[in-house]
This record gives C-alpha cells, structure tokens and sequence, in this order.
C-alpha cells in the first residue's frame, strides 16, 4: 500500500513536529488519518522522511520521522518552460504537467496574443495557486523538489535573461527535436491559444532560438509541453 506523502514548506530532521494547519486539516478531517498511521513528508531540498503520526486531533497533527532517505534523483535534463499566459484550467493542465514531465522552472510568458492580463493581488494569487498546483503534482507523482514557478514577464524580457544550452520554439514548420545533439539544459517556448506571431518567434531565433516541430498535428497550447516534455525526456532526459 502507497503511503501518504506530503510537502511541508519548512526544513524538516528527524524527531517530533507538529504539521502545518493546512496538511493537519486534510490529513485528520479528507484523509481520516488515526495517531500510528505511517507518512512520508518532503520539504524540497531532495530529502525524503519516513515517519509515523503520534497525535491526531482537531487542531493539531504531531508526527514523529525516524528516516531520512535521498529522494527520486531529478532528470539530468534541466528544463525551462516558456509557457503562453492562457486562461483558467488551461494554464494550470500544463504547469501540472510540466512539472510531473520533470521542468526544472516554468515561467508565464505574456506576448501579443494572450487574452490573459495578470496585475497585483491579481497575479499574487495566481502564483500561490499555480505554486499549489506543482506541489500536489509532486506530492503525486514522486519528486522531491519543487519546480520553481516565475512570475509572468513579458517576452522580450523573458527571452534576453534566458540561459540554457538549447532553445527552442515549437513551430509547425522545422525540424523535429530529434535533429539536436544532447544538451544539458534546455528551454522550450509554447506560445498561448493564438499562437505566436511570426514576429515573435523571428524575435525568439535572433536570441539564439531554434524553430522545431513535434509532429503533423498543431497541438492546443496546453497539449504542446506534455509533447514536448515527454518527447525531450525520452531523447535527452531519464525516460531512456
């Protein structure tokens, strides 16, 4: 039987701790955990603890860790995703996605066709919300770190402070990924619902990007990085 694993946003040791109020609620009120019951947490650096619950109450979860073991190794593929600002369920699919594919970092990107306008408090929850969305899927899928999630930037800025090994623009007209020699990191840039003009990936080629394509099919902006995670992992990564 799988054990219940959970992210705690502070640096965890062996012995006793008292859980967040958030992970006490869905561990004692959703998951209906009694005092004895094995988990396993994770803070993010890579370490994982093995551990049993000692308390379980309405308003307080105590757990005692007594193991402490190197988590899943992450990809030696590091991944930057330029993900197109698009709305609501969308954007979230594809930062869940990214980040069960392995992407190292993902970031916003705001360009000409986006319907998508995030300003303030407006944009604050919006990153706390996407934050959660990669911890579940990490919680889910067995990493141990957290995927870095930026905040929306425009494309021009994005594109000049970039650094990776390999970049590259998912275009219907290139070459496959396929034709790339192995790099040791990498950058993608998926554009949103409409698209990106043909001016901005001319804009994306002159910062040293390259056109490159993952099949017949134009995919959905939120299908194009399952694809090309996937694909990239399975050529570069650790799906090999």
């Amino acid at each position: 039987m799988r054990l219940s694993r959970f992210f705690i946003d502070a640096p965890l040791a062996l012995g006793q701790h008292t859980l967040p109020e958030a992970q006490a609620h869905y561990i004692a009120r959703v998951l209906r955990h009694a005092t004895g019951d094995a988990v396993q947490l994770f803070d993010g650096s890579g370490q994982e603890y093995l551990g049993e619950l000692i308390e379980v109450g309405k308003k307080r979860v105590c757990v005692e860790l007594s193991e402490a073991f190197p988590g899943l190794a992450e990809s030696p593929l590091q991944i930057h995703l330029g993900q197109g600002l698009s709305r609501g369920e969308r954007m979230d699919w594809a930062i869940q996605k990214a980040t069960e594919l392995g992407a190292n970092q993902i970031s916003p990107i705001v360009s000409e066709r986006c319907e998508v306008r995030l300003k303030d408090e407006r944009a604050d929850k919006r990153m706390a919300h996407w934050r959660q969305i990669a911890i579940s899927a990490c919680e889910q899928c067995g990493r141990s770190t957290i995927p870095l999630i930026h905040a929306p930037i425009g494309l021009d800025d994005w594109l000049q402070q970039l650094d990776a090994e390999l970049k590259l623009v998912l275009h219907p007209v290139a070459e496959p990924l396929a034709s790339h020699a192995r790099p040791q990191s990498l950058a993608f840039l998926i554009g949103p619902e409409g698209g990106l003009t043909e001016a901005e990936v001319d804009k994306a080629k002159a910062q040293g990007f390259h056109a490159a394509r993952l099949g017949p099919r134009v995919l959905r902006t939120e299908t194009a990085p399952v694809v090309a995670l996937a694909v990239a992992q399975q050529l570069w990564g650790d799906f090999s």
